[in-house]
């Protein structure tokens, strides 16, 4: 099974970043929750503290910032890491884009209150008095641009919505095509142009709104930049409030990369497969780099396949049939924790499994964050399996630790988090409980090989440089695109 279950110890319940009763309530769970629970949105949003650190603990080595136009400020690199980085940047020509000064705002749309009689119709069944069906008419009509709840809402601020209902006068809900603690995304039809898409229907609650708004912001930059759909980030084709509820418009795309390998019963991508996958995801997340924008939140499910249609084949070797995907061409979504440096950064970030050391540290982060995140996403892809299977911060770098080997002291001197540290050393007991699950679910990063071919050997070469602890060390997206893994790959994109 891919989900490890184990009882946790009481002493364990207690043990996450010290925000009580949240902590109680993931404790709660004896298996790991998926990665849109709302245990993690919770701890993201609410009670991580809103202290910025960016820049004040540590600041990133090299911070490449010149654009092609301009001469670069320095070529000063470390020693050995190899060509220098705008000297790279140069010969990829396309694979990096810049921003020559375009705005990515997009100006704010009012709404247009004539979706009411679509959902008085919606709501008005045969088995619902005229008395009460004129009161939700009333009730929508009465809702104004202050914000409050609308009554189609349910407890948690949902949309309460029907197949058929039409938003904005213009896309008609088809089905539900998935939930989160932001809200939910459905299926709809575009009537102004006879073509499905996806749109977002985020909760009527004021900070899910602000990180909406963040969203468009960040995805009318990407739409601006990138007009010409050369990388491999999800296209925002329109948005609009309705009630209270911003709906982004997206493209219409496949099943999520970890949807998929659910599907497939968790059986790993091939190193093939990997390569295209990767280095698609890479071009779009150095694109946003580049554009000093951090997605912090990167995991298999906000990678999704463009088209997810298959062939189904026999496995001899396994003795049972496995899907085989028609198209490796994969887009990034999900923006609604994407950040500009030159915004607050949140102490904070990414989905509990791909969560970078420095986080988890209180170090502080920036864009090689990211970085981080996409080396534990390889290793999901190559293993059908997640890296770090943990619920808890301790227990998470003790992982880290048994992987990738000891935490530089460094790091843990300067960390606030004192209750991780003994002696500059992670104060971790090996024997106890905890200490014994770590040993038997993680081992050192070489030994997950399962070939010592040429490609198994780069693309762990790839990963042990994405994977390290230190970010003034940790390759970023541009040199991770000349890594001798992608030369099959980039020799075709640069002719």
């Amino acid at each position: 099974m891919r989900r490890s279950k184990r009882p946790r110890s009481p002493e364990e319940e207690w043990v996450e970043d010290g925000y009580g009763s949240q902590r109680k309530e993931e404790a709660q769970t004896p298996k790991r929750p998926r990665r849109s629970s709302q245990a993690d949105e919770a701890e993201l949003q609410q009670t991580c503290p809103r202290k910025n650190h960016h820049g004040k603990t540590y600041e990133r080595c090299r911070q490449i910032t010149t654009r092609p136009h301009q001469a670069p400020q320095s070529k000063a690199r470390e020693p050995g890491r190899g060509v220098d980085a705008w000297d790279r940047t140069k010969a990829m020509g396309t694979l990096i884009r810049t921003n020559h000064g375009k705005g990515g705002h997009i100006k704010p749309q009012t709404l247009a209150h004539s979706d009411s009689s679509h959902t008085h119709s919606v709501h008005t069944q045969q088995n619902v008095s005229h008395s009460s069906a004129h009161a939700h008419v009333q009730c929508t009509h009465s809702h104004t641009r202050s914000r409050r709840k609308s009554c189609g809402d349910d407890v948690e601020g949902h949309l309460v919505y029907d197949a058929g209902l039409l938003l904005n006068e213009r896309y008609e809900v088809v089905s539900t095509l998935g939930e989160g603690a932001f809200g939910k995304v459905v299926e709809c039809l575009d009537r102004n142009k006879s073509e499905r898409v996806a749109l977002k229907i985020v909760k009527n609650i004021e900070r899910f709104r602000e990180a909406a708004q963040s969203e468009i912001a960040v995805l009318g930059e990407i739409n601006s930049l990138d007009d010409d759909h050369t990388f491999a980030c999800v296209r925002m084709l329109d948005w609009f409030d309705h009630h209270g509820h911003i709906c982004i418009v997206f493209e219409l795309l496949g099943l999520s990369t970890f949807d998929y390998l659910r599907e497939n019963d968790f059986l790993p991508f091939t190193v093939e497969h990997i390569r295209h996958m990767a280095f698609q995801i890479f071009r779009a997340v150095c694109f946003l780099h580049r554009n000093k924008v951090t997605h912090t939140d990167l995991k298999p499910e906000n990678i999704l396949f463009v088209r997810s249609d298959y062939d189904v084949e026999y496995n001899d070797r396994l003795k049972r049939d496995q899907r085989t995907l028609r198209s490796l061409d994969v887009k990034v979504v999900d923006f609604g924790n994407a950040t500009f440096d030159r915004d607050h950064h949140p102490s904070l970030v990414s989905t509990r499994h791909y969560r970078a050391p420095e986080v988890i540290l209180d170090l502080g982060w920036n864009q090689a964050c990211d970085v981080w995140s996409l080396g534990c996403i390889l290793m999901e892809y190559y293993l059908g399996l997640t890296l770090f299977q943990t619920h808890d911060s301790k227990e998470h770098l003790a992982m880290m630790e048994r992987v990738l080997g000891p935490i530089p002291p460094s790091l843990l001197s300067k960390t606030r988090k004192r209750r991780y540290v003994d002696r500059e050393r992670l104060d971790w007991d090996e024997h106890s409980y905890s200490g014994r699950y770590v040993r038997k679910h993680c081992k050192p990063l070489k030994q997950y090989m399962q070939s010592r071919s040429a490609e198994h050997q780069q693309l762990f070469e790839l990963i042990g440089s994405m994977l390290e602890y230190d970010v003034c060390r940790r390759i970023t997206m541009e040199e991770a695109l000349w890594h001798p893994f992608f030369n099959p790959l980039r020799m075709v994109h640069c002719t």
